[in-house]
This record gives C-alpha cells, sequence and structure tokens, in this order.
C-alpha cells in the first residue's frame, strides 16, 4: 500500500485515506486505516531488520559489537557539547502533522477536502467509485507525473477543461463556487453530491457522521466549510513557510456568504463576472428579503422583528461592501500563478475578513507590492509599468522576468552580458523614447483609476464601522 496515495499533495495521490480502506462508518474506517499504517510499519520494521543483518554479515560486525551499534542509534541519548541545540527543520514539522492527521477529525478534514476538490473539477470522483483504477505505481527512478493520479485528466495526462461524457458529478468550468444556501453553485450542495455518488445510500448517515466530527457543537457541514475550511487548506499548502492554497475564499467579515475561487481555473476577468453574476444578483436578492422584513413588521415591529431586520441590514451592508471592493479590485487584477499566491491575491486583501492571519499575510506582501520589493513580479509590472520597465535597464534580472532582456542587454565577445548602448534620436542617444514606448504598450488608464480608487478605499472594521486606510500611489 502507498502511504502517501492518501496525501492530497502528493505525486502519487489517489483518493483519501477513509475511501481506500472498508468499513460501515467513518470511525470504522479511521480504525481500519490506522490498523492498516501499524501494518505496514510492522512491515517497513521487518525489511529494515534484514537489510541490516545482510548489511553486517557483509562487513563481518560480530554480534556484540551489532548490539553496542544497535543500541546506541536506538537510545537517543543526546551528548551535552555545549553547543545551542538545532532547531527542528520544517519537515520535521511536516511529519508531526502528518501523524496528528491520521485520527478521525483529520482523515474526515481530508475527506470533505477531497470532495470540494472534486467539486471544482480537480480530483477524479471515479477512483473512489471503482469505475477507473488507479496506474500502477510507477518504479522508485521513474519521473514524477505531472499529474497525481488522483487528478481528474485527459488522454494527454493533463487536467480537462471540462467534465468528460458521462461522468458522475457536475462542476464549474470557471472554478467558481458560493456559500450560499439554495444558490446552483453552492459550495456544500456540491459537496454532498459527491457524497450522493460515492457512498450511495449510505451517503446521508456518513454526511451527518462527518457533520458530528467536524463540528462538533452544531453538526453542520457549512459552518465548517464556512469558518474552518480556509484556514484547514492553508496549513495543508503551505511548506517551508511558502503558502500556496488553490481555493480561494472571498468573503464578508460575519462569514455568513463567500466565493470560492479554485486557482487553476482563475483568469484575468473572472472576478467581473463573481461581480455581475454573483455578487450583485446576491445583493439583490438580500435587498428584497430586508424590504420583506420591513413591510411584515409594519410600523410597530415587534421585538423579535426589529432584530431580524437590524441582522438583516447588517447583511446586506457587508455585501455591499463586498461588492465595492470587487469593484474597484476586479478592473487591475492580472493574477499569474508564477508571482505566487500570495502576491497574486495581495490585491485582494480586504476580500479575506474571515481570516485575518491570512488577511494580514496578505496585506504585508501588498504594502510591499507598492513599495517596490517585488518588481519582478507580473503583479509589480502589470500595475506599475512606469517604475518598473526603467529598471530593466540597470538590472538584468528583471529585464529576464519580463521578457526585456534583449531590449537592454547583450553579450559582448567574451560571452558576458552588458547592458547595451543606448539608441541615438535626433542625434542624442538615451533610453528614454525607448522607455516611454515600452511603458505606454504595458499601461491601463482603468488600472491607474482603479489603483488610486483602491487606495484611497475604506477598510471594514468589524461587522459595522468602517475606516479609511490611506495610502499614495
Amino acid at each position: 500500500m502507498g502511504i502517501d496515495r492518501h496525501a492530497a499533495q502528493s505525486h502519487a495521490f489517489a483518493h483519501p485515506a477513509l475511501l481506500q480502506v472498508e468499513g460501515s462508518s467513518l470511525a470504522a474506517r479511521a480504525s481500519e486505516w490506522t490498523a492498516s499504517l501499524d501494518a505496514a510499519d510492522s512491515e517497513l520494521s521487518l525489511l529494515q531488520s534484514k537489510i541490516d543483518d545482510i548489511c553486517f554479515g557483509l562487513y563481518g560486525i560480530s554480534d556484540e559489537d551489532r548490539r553496542s551499534i544497535t543500541e546506541g542509534l536506538g537510545s537517543g541519548a543526546a551528548v551535552d557539547d555545549g553547543s545551542e541545540p538545532e532547531e527542528a527543520d520544517d519537515e520535521s514539522d511536516e511529519d508531526a502533522e502528518d501523524e496528528s492527521a491520521a485520527d478521525l477529525p483529520g482523515l474526515t478534514a481530508e475527506l470533505v477536502a477531497w470532495a470540494v476538490g472534486v467539486a471544482v473539477g480537480r480530483f477524479d470522483v471515479r477512483l473512489a467509485t471503482g469505475e477507473r483504477q488507479p496506474p500502477p505505481e510507477p518504479d522508485p527512478f521513474d519521473p514524477l507525473p505531472i499529474c497525481s493520479p488522483g487528478m481528474l485528466t485527459g488522454e494527454d495526462g493533463l487536467p480537462v477543461a471540462s467534465a468528460p461524457p458521462g461522468y458522475p458529478v457536475a462542476w464549474p468550468t470557471d472554478g467558481v463556487l458560493v456559500n450560499d444556501e439554495g444558490h446552483p453553485r453552492d459550495l456544500v450542495a456540491a459537496v454532498r453530491s459527491v457524497f450522493d455518488v460515492v457512498f450511495g445510500k449510505d451517503s446521508d448517515a456518513y454526511w451527518q457522521e462527518a457533520a458530528s466530527i467536524l463540528d462538533p457543537k452544531g453538526h453542520d457541514l457549512r459552518t465548517w466549510l464556512s469558518k474552518s475550511f480556509f484556514e484547514y487548506h492553508i496549513k495543508k499548502h503551505s511548506k517551508s513557510r511558502r503558502k500556496a492554497p488553490i481555493l480561494w475564499q472571498l468573503g464578508v467579515p460575519s462569514g455568513k456568504y463567500s466565493v470560492w475561487l479554485y486557482a487553476h481555473r482563475v483568469t484575468g476577468d473572472r472576478l467581473f463576472s463573481v461581480l455581475n453574476d454573483i455578487v450583485r444578483p446576491k445583493v439583490r436578492h438580500e435587498e428584497d428579503g430586508l424590504s420583506r422584513l420591513k413591510a411584515e413588521a409594519g410600523a410597530s415591529p415587534t421585538r423579535s422583528q426589529r432584530h431580524d431586520i437590524e441582522e438583516q441590514e447588517a447583511f446586506v451592508a457587508e455585501l455591499k461592501t463586498m461588492t465595492d471592493e470587487v469593484a474597484r479590485v476586479a478592473p487591475l487584477w492580472a493574477p499569474d500563478l508564477d508571482d505566487g499566491v500570495v502576491i497574486c491575491l495581495a490585491p485582494l486583501w480586504r476580500l479575506f475578513p474571515q481570516h485575518k492571519p491570512w488577511q494580514k499575510e496578505c496585506k504585508q506582501i501588498w504594502d510591499k507590492l507598492v513599495a517596490g520589493d517585488y518588481d519582478w513580479s507580473h503583479m509589480a509590472l502589470h500595475l506599475w509599468p512606469e517604475r518598473v520597465v526603467p529598471k530593466c535597464v540597470t538590472d538584468r534580472s528583471l529585464a529576464i522576468a519580463h521578457g526585456l532582456e534583449d531590449v537592454f542587454w547583450q553579450q559582448n565577445e567574451d560571452e558576458k552580458w552588458v547592458k547595451r548602448k543606448p539608441p541615438e534620436e535626433n542625434g542624442k542617444a538615451g533610453w528614454q523614447p525607448t522607455l516611454d514606448r515600452l511603458v505606454v504598450e504595458r499601461a491601463s488608464a482603468s488600472v491607474r483609476v482603479s489603483l488610486h480608487a483602491l487606495f484611497n478605499a475604506p477598510v471594514a472594521s468589524g461587522r459595522r464601522g468602517r475606516q479609511r486606510e490611506g495610502g499614495s500611489l
């Protein structure tokens, strides 16, 4: 059994651990998975012992020396040489995290996260139903596959743009889902449809059990997906202090509403479709609901009615704030995953109020982008070409990053890279005409206007108060 076949971030991933074993419940499956891990550990220990026997025999090591070596390696005794203890590396932390995930809540979260991946078209549900068999495990020295066996791919081995004929789960080709009960793109309903396909007539029992495990108080998977899943997802997609979540939750501070984007289907105009097709209709729908509440309450609302009206007013205000922010950012957002996820999302930092640590990190990266610390990024060139392009004259690495190396640099007779001599125009040598042309080709009036609006936009402070961020271009 390939243990890595249950880890969604592994090149060997097929499907979650709880779907690789049998059992009448998630708890029973978790016990079976733990037993299979114990059996694998025992087998590895036996193999290691056999290897040790062969090595000791080849080197002619006596039984007494073997005992000394074995006991020394296994004692774990530390020698105090007066030096500072070394910090545990990131790999050790990840091993500990993997071990902590091998319990019922961790395995259940892994299952639901996989179902979300199926719901956006990332993973192939047919591996879990048996309709498709995973490929055989590669040899140790075979090249790693482009996509893991668990991903939904075509005959070319690459991710598909749409569901193949007869595929049992419908998913949005633009990678957009919403946390909005009753909406055709509702995330929770999409995840539930995956459970229905995988567990069939027992899907309701598995769904309720998963809800009770992940949300012990309310037994509601919508609550976990709304308030806890993004944090779980970030942790699973972080390594060596590099954070690269591929599912992005844009929402309101209360957590009552959010839009989910799948990174690998995001395009530069995605926020426009989110704004016009999802968020604005949602605002209108909730405004209609507020009007109905006020009409039903009349001139003398009861205490309960006043409470409902105030809650609805606060929710509508949150949605309007979110709508305003999406409208501000949409014209200037040009995501490029080669920049890294955090830089891609930095301009959207206000849209992560439900997860403060992530919002803070995105805001910090945004401030550094503004300051010019990441001028190698595509985002920086898109937003500030008048600042970035001139730097390429003196910084070859920037010129390479932005495809301008041949414009400003050349190899001399010794094959060393040197600056090109500036061209002559009207009898004068200088780069300014070239720079002006390159900047104009890359500049956008709408981006400039949107940047100005973004720097002067208010920042939500809680659900009701707002304050201005400030800033400059």
